[in-house]
């Protein structure tokens, strides 16, 4: 059986949400149990930046990959899956649409885990891949009455609000400050590139669960510290990844819980409808090597389906945007 390449094109059309959040549930899990394997990351330098591999086992399934990524230019993005009979590459995807999927997937995971349950009014602050994709997911696991985006570009948030509502058939709308878009919010999810602080955290009311998945360490974070001390739960999906990160984290990191050990019922996660609860997103290695694998898996089906051979389906990539 011939190696699958698979693109951006391929995980756009093959990869549904659902299906994403499975994969990712699932490998949560077998971490908590031990049945992932999934070091921290590994940066090369190269002078002027790194190449950084996130790798993982999942030994239920007996597969096995990493994912490649740098922070030099900007380069395509490179996830390979192996299976341990024989050791047989399976596929390669290349391209960013995967990693940022996977990523909304575990943003998904922790809002349908420690959310107050039911409908949710979702506010999104930045309008890039990563914010979509959290929107993308979120969709999979509740129902998203209404959403609130905003953006340092007026003019972007105006556009992923008009692509939600086609796509998503969400109902939102651009707003002109992040006070209006996580004031009085279910689940709020801050995506920026920011080095400092975008909200208040008076401006998070109780109850809300937020999710911040851009610049998090001292030095460099999206959001303030004090919204630490304003929550009741703090969750993150790696412990082992958060503790390798070169300086120490704004969000303290010896209050911090595994959530695939909140999954397994192991550690508590939302004790009352009031609790805020924030998830501290690192992107626990080995997630997308299980993403890869669930698609290769639709892809396998899609062929099959149309009576063809299961050869290479990729051609070139269509990048998106920057990852975070």
């Amino acid at each position: 059986m011939s190696v699958q390449l698979l693109n951006d094109d391929d995980v756009r059309t093959r990869l549904d949400a659902p299906t994403a959040v499975r994969a990712v549930r699932d490998a949560l899990m077998a971490a908590h149990e031990g049945l992932l394997h999934a070091p921290p990351r590994v940066q090369a330098d190269l002078g002027d930046g790194h190449l950084v591999f996130t790798a993982g086992h999942l030994r239920a399934e007996r597969l096995f990959g990493f994912r490649a990524y740098d922070t030099l230019v900007g380069a395509e993005q490179l996830v390979a899956l192996w299976d341990c009979d024989g050791g047989r590459l399976r596929a390669v995807v290349h391209g960013d649409e995967l990693g940022a999927r996977r990523t909304g997937a575990i943003g998904a995971v922790a809002v349908d885990t420690v959310a107050n349950p039911g409908p949710v009014r979702l506010g999104l602050v930045g309008a890039g891949t990563h914010a979509w994709t959290q929107l993308w997911a979120i969709c999979a696991v509740r129902q998203v009455m209404e959403a609130t985006v905003v953006a340092r570009r007026p003019e972007r948030a105006e556009a992923f609000a008009q692509r939600a509502a086609e796509e998503l058939g969400v109902r939102i709308r651009a707003v002109p400050t992040v006070e209006e878009a996580v004031r009085d919010h279910d689940v709020v999810v801050v995506a920026t590139n920011s080095t400092v602080p975008v909200l208040d955290a008076d401006w998070i009311g109780p109850g809300t669960h937020v999710t911040t998945l851009g610049p998090k360490t001292v030095s460099r974070h999206e959001v303030p510290a004090a919204l630490a001390y304003r929550a009741d739960v703090l969750l993150t999906d790696s412990l082992a990844q958060t503790a390798s990160y070169s300086e120490p984290h704004i969000l303290p990191a010896d209050r911090m819980v595994d959530l695939g050990a909140v999954l397994a019922g192991a550690a508590p996660g939302r004790m009352s409808p009031d609790q805020i609860t924030i998830f501290c997103s690192v992107g626990l290695a080995g997630t997308e090597v299980a993403v890869a694998a669930a698609l290769l898996e639709g892809a396998h089906q899609t062929r099959r389906s149309h009576g063809a051979p299961t050869a290479g389906i990729g051609a070139a990539s269509s990048r998106t945007s920057p990852r975070t």
